[in-house]
């Protein structure tokens, strides 16, 4: 399954564009299958409709727990880590969690859970999170995690949306110094829910909750009353495995679907070739489960691949800074996979919270989220790598399931800020905005994909033609992924940010993330976020949201500044025409800047701004609507 060599990517990639089918199905063979499929692959995209190895039964709990048992059954599968470093960290191997997701599976179906039920789960990242993923997957259920930070409305919405029949959650949750009332959430939201019938409630926090009596159920009593035996529900390959729901830009969230079969070959085929996993190894991924990058590098992906997977609970800066090496320092993590606005973050406390960290054990890194900034990815590179550490600047979706354009580690020759080669079976094409093709090198355009992967959507809950539209409509014929992208000399994809992302300033193509970059390496700036807004003479102008590590002195200098390291770095017509001074940026809990709020208050569009239930701080975004230029 893993690539070594770049010649071997070079043929795999070919291999896999020539003969796509026969490329996965020799990919799916190494997995474990109760009945061979009956067609490696069905397609329409103009239906929006992707089928993979149908006909084939597996389960996906098979592959990530049983049939590593005998060889591998006392191994370490998880280390949680958890929010206080003063608390003893847990090791579970790979025999312990079977028992564990067996039993939990045997209390999920002693109340009435069954193949093919919707199931809530509003977890801290604790181990019982990972467990409740699979037992849903032992028994056929199917998933749908919620971020543990989301408000009760958020909640709710989901849980209608996939009419869930049970929810599981906890009594509170620790992050950072803050305590949070996971059950109270839950009771809230069930007020405006009818499908849920039981609540089960892991003790975390001892926060005092209440519980209805024929409703609530203690998770630590019930598992005392079941056994360990659960044998695996058969599952198509194409039945679904999980919902995970994504912001829309209007209305309701999205309900992305991911089917067994094609989304377990493509989480682990990515996670193996991309990180370059060798056996022993750590793995570190800092995302929460309730995002997709959880889903497919912290359980599914390594579960499947035998790997040893660290869950973090806390955050990088509690009690300080330094807490993301001292974990790697205490667990000797050898790959470490987080977000550039974590890195961007940690660097602005500069390197104090680092020296007193050994390191030494990394081999690997990885970013993903959003393009990373030169900066960044030099900073990260050079001084938690120690300049030796291959780095992987992964772009991909929650609607894609694993990477898609990614260097393989220590394989595909590095350039910063480009995400490089697309992995093998991905056939990414640039389209201008009629749609026409951009063939060559030195390009730019809309990315679009135009051959399905195993891990695509399959379409979104209880509402295929919301899927159609979103995805496929745009360019008929192909995947369209929103992002804009350029492709080098050398043939390498560099993501420029959402296709609204980029700026058309006096006819030229600017992308933010390119002007951001440029902002970024400024002395004094910590972060920035970039959007377009009407201008009489440009077309565009560009608007800069920044903060800074001290309130300016003198902020029109310090503008000056700025717009002349813009100038120098990219150019004159790049320079932004307003510059706000912000104490913070608009981010959803996974990190993501949500630029669209920002673009409407540089419209001045201040009371059109969408659906901000995925925002972890709304008192930011009043407080830059207050000082819009």
């Amino acid at each position: 399954m893993r690539i070594k060599t770049f010649e071997e990517y070079q043929t795999a990639y070919k291999q896999s564009v020539d003969d796509p089918e026969g490329f996965w199905a020799e990919v799916a063979q190494q997995f474990k299958w109760r009945k061979p499929w009956k067609k490696v692959l069905s397609w329409d995209f103009n239906e929006a409709t992707t089928k993979w190895y149908e006909g084939g039964e597996m389960n996906i709990t098979e592959n990530a727990l049983d049939r590593h048992l005998e060889e591998k059954g006392n191994q370490i599968a998880i280390i949680w880590e958890p929010n206080d470093p003063g608390d003893e960290a847990v090791r579970i191997t790979y025999s312990v969690l079977h028992d564990r997701v067996c039993r939990f599976a045997n209390v999920l179906k002693k109340h009435g859970v069954k193949k093919g039920d919707r199931v809530c789960i509003y977890l801290p990242m604790v181990p019982e999170l990972t467990v409740a993923v699979l037992a849903c997957a032992r028994i056929g259920a199917v998933h749908s995690v919620v971020f543990g930070g989301f408000s009760a409305k958020s909640i709710a919405d989901r849980i209608n949306d996939s009419a869930c029949t049970m929810v599981i959650t906890s009594d509170g949750a620790y992050r950072g110094n803050k305590v949070i009332p996971m059950k109270e959430t839950v009771d809230n939201a069930l007020d405006l829910c009818s499908t849920v019938k039981n609540v089960i409630v892991m003790t975390r926090t001892r926060t005092p909750v209440s519980m209805l009596k024929g409703r609530d159920l203690w998770w630590e009593e019930e598992v005392k009353h079941v056994d360990s035996v659960c044998p695996a529900e058969p599952m198509d390959a194409e039945d679904t495995l999980f919902i995970l729901y994504t912001s829309g830009s209007t209305g309701k969230p999205k309900g992305v679907v991911h089917t067994c079969g094609g989304y377990m070959i493509f989480a682990t085929y990515t996670f193996a070739n991309v990180f370059q996993y060798e056996p022993g190894e750590i793995h570190f991924c800092t995302a929460d489960i309730g995002w997709i990058t959880g889903h497919s590098y912290i359980v599914y992906g390594p579960l499947c691949y035998g790997a040893t997977s660290v869950i973090f609970e806390g955050v990088p800066t509690f009690p300080d800074a330094g807490r993301l090496w001292q974990i790697v320092e205490k667990h000797k993590v050898n790959i470490l996979y987080t977000a550039p606005t974590a890195i961007r973050s940690l660097m602005s406390f500069g390197l104090q919270y680092v020296k007193d960290h050994d390191l030494s054990s990394l081999t690997k890194l990885g970013s993903v989220g959003e393009p990373i900034n030169e900066e960044a990815w030099q900073w990260f590179k050079q001084n938690i790598g120690g300049s030796h550490c291959p780095l992987v600047d992964t772009w991909w979706q929650t609607e894609t399931g694993g990477i898609m354009i990614s260097p393989l580690a220590g394989i595909t020759p590095e350039k910063p800020t480009y995400a490089t080669l697309p992995l093998p079976g991905i056939q990414p094409v640039l389209v201008d905005e009629s749609g026409n093709v951009i063939e060559g090198n030195d390009v730019s355009g809309n990315l679009c994909i135009k051959f399905p992967w195993p891990g695509i959507i399959r379409t979104t809950y209880g509402d295929h033609e919301r899927c159609k539209q979103t995805y496929f409509s745009t360019y008929p014929g192909m995947y369209f992924t929103g992002d804009g992208c350029l492709r080098d000399e050398d043939g390498y994809y560099r993501i420029t940010g959402r296709v609204d992302d980029v700026l058309n300033v006096s006819g030229h193509r600017i992308g933010t993330a390119e002007v951001e970059n440029a902002i970024n390496m400024h002395l004094g700036v910590v972060e920035s976020a970039v959007v377009g807004y009407p201008h009489d003479i440009k077309g565009q102008g560009i608007y800069a949201f920044i903060i800074t590590d001290t309130k300016p002195d003198d902020a029109e200098m310090f503008r000056k500044d700025i717009s002349a390291t813009v100038a120098r770095i990219i150019g004159p017509i790049a320079k932004p025409d307003k510059i706000q001074f912000v104490s913070g940026l608009p981010k959803t809990r996974s990190g993501k800047i949500m630029r669209r709020i920002l673009r409407k208050i540089s419209e001045h569009d201040m009371n059109n701004l969408g659906d901000t239930s995925t925002l972890l701080d709304p008192a930011v975004v009043e407080e830059i609507k207050r000082g819009a230029l």
